[in-house]
């Protein structure tokens, strides 16, 4: 009998197979000039992961993300959880530098700096091949591989994992609290313990079993380029037009096939005497008369495919699944190399580029995505640098708005609450600045220690004629004993 369902004649996806089966990846090793370049970009990147937890800013650690305490500290700066403003603005600067660097470079951080591609490619996948006999060329083993190496492979696997879980924990509790319960039972810090089983879990999941499905299924950005690229943006692309039409070259023809009709003109003219082109044509049609029906460059050697992490064929144009890691370049190259010709079939270019159009540096994205960023990036160094030591807020009591005293003043009850920022025990006062009619009753300081909050409750007064509309606006200062000051505006609310 013949199903109903039309078998598809190719893959949906490269990890699955035509009948919903698992498609496992063994890309080959391509190391060219970009690989030795992204090998180290990689591996700085994980040396600066490793090692920011354990280094020191101001006596404070370079990043700890304190969510218990709801504390953070940034290169020797101390934020709380109030400061929304600063996060905001550090967060929109993020995502405004991934736009520019797209519409600029195209997905430059999934082949670059993202971690699921530099760990896969520089930390699991070595081992990988290292045990399964294919260390420094990739690809699918030729034959079975031994039970104990794949004990092996899976149980550095797991150590990696639960090192960098464990590095990962160190970013959100400390280096030094981290070593401590190290040295003690999982119980006595269960929460932790459970946040570190759960990520190495996960990182074992990842790199052993889902791999590239994680940039193909689950990662949303290669699903943004459509809107984050244009035309110009610079990918890694295939020269159609140069390559096309595709077929095997013979051992016999690589010798005489010419690169491009311009190089042979200038071979021929070398050898000869005459300076014009048009005395050129009768020699080039003789020297190399199939040169009109002659194939493309690209021989259909499908090397840029079988290094490829994700298993595209890039000569197929712009995809959702390239990540931009110039693996197909490498390869590729190596194929050039060896026939001949020249470099650059598959290159760092744009689509209107390698379509023969003009390239285009200066366009809307490019103007507006670093206007918005400089905007932003000005706005939150503006923020920082005038950030004081303490952080104060007013408060309105419950109830009613204001009371009438015996003598006649409006009387309006405030709280107000301060923050100590610093790391030292600091002293504040508040007196008003204007209007000179406003009295409050908050005669004594009050004391803070390190990161201490307190509120305290501040009684405001006017006389009854001092109001206009019912409220007057009223300064206030609050001095620190540390020299920081700050002025907060206020409104007294009356009859």
């Amino acid at each position: 009998m013949t199903s109903p369902i039309m078998k598809p004649e190719q893959h949906v996806l490269t990890t699955m197979e035509k009948d919903g089966s698992r498609n496992w990846l063994f890309p080959r090793l391509s190391k060219g000039s970009y690989w030795h370049a992204r090998r180290i970009v990689g591996y700085l990147l994980i040396a600066i992961f490793v090692a920011l937890p354990h280094l020191e800013v101001n006596g404070k650690p370079a990043i700890l993300l304190d969510l218990v305490h709801r504390k953070f500290n940034l290169m020797g700066m101390t934020l709380l959880a109030t400061d929304t403003l600063l996060f905001g603005m550090f967060t929109l600067s993020i995502f405004l530098t991934a736009f520019l660097a797209t519409a600029l470079l195209g997905r430059i951080w999934c082949g670059w700096g993202c971690p699921q591609t530099v760990y896969m490619e520089f930390v699991y996948r070595p081992i990988e091949r290292l045990l399964m006999g294919t260390a420094g060329k990739g690809g699918k083993p030729r034959k079975a591989v031994a039970g104990w190496r794949h004990v092996a492979m899976y149980s550095l696997f797991f150590g990696i994992s639960i090192g960098l879980a464990h590095t990962f924990l160190a970013y959100f509790v400390g280096t030094k609290t981290l070593a401590a319960w190290m040295q003690t039972s999982p119980f006595s810090h269960p929460g932790p313990f459970l946040v570190m089983a759960v990520t190495t879990a996960a990182m074992m999941f990842d790199f052993a079993f889902f791999r590239e499905q994680m940039c193909l299924i689950a990662c949303p950005y290669g699903r943004f380029q459509s809107v984050l690229l244009d035309r110009h943006s610079l990918i890694v692309t295939y020269d159609e037009r140069r390559g096309e039409s595709r077929g095997k070259v013979k051992n016999k023809q690589r010798a005489t096939r010419q690169i491009t009709p311009t190089t042979a003109v200038h071979q021929i003219a070398v050898s000869t005497d005459v300076t014009s082109v048009a005395d050129l044509l009768p020699q080039l049609k003789t020297s190399n008369a199939n040169d009109a029906a002659q194939l493309g460059d690209c021989v259909d050697c499908d090397a840029c495919v079988r290094t490829c992490p994700t298993g595209i064929d890039i000569r197929d144009g712009l995809q959702m699944e390239c990540l931009h890691c110039t693996q197909c370049i490498d390869a590729c190259d190596v194929i050039m190399e060896k026939l001949n010709r020249p470099k650059g079939l598959i290159r760092y270019s744009s689509q209107s580029a390698i379509a023969g159009h003009t390239q285009k540096l200066i366009r809307a994205r490019v103007i507006i995505y670093p206007a918005l960023l400089l905007i932003v990036l000005a706005g939150l160094t503006f923020t920082v640098v005038t950030k004081k030591s303490f952080d104060v807020t007013i408060l309105r009591n419950l109830g009613q708005p204001y009371v009438i005293a015996g003598d006649g003043r409006v009387e309006n009850a405030m709280r107000l609450k301060l923050v100590n920022r610093l790391e030292q025990k600091d002293q504040f006062t508040v007196q008003v600045l204007s209007p000179d009619s406003v009295q409050i009753d908050f005669n004594e300081s009050v004391v803070l220690q390190s990161e201490e909050s307190l509120t305290v409750g501040v009684l405001a007064s006017a006389s009854r004629d001092a109001f206009h509309v019912g409220q007057i606006d009223v300064k206030l200062e609050i001095q620190s004993q540390l020299g920081d000051r700050k002025v907060v505006t206020c409104k007294l609310l009356g009859p």
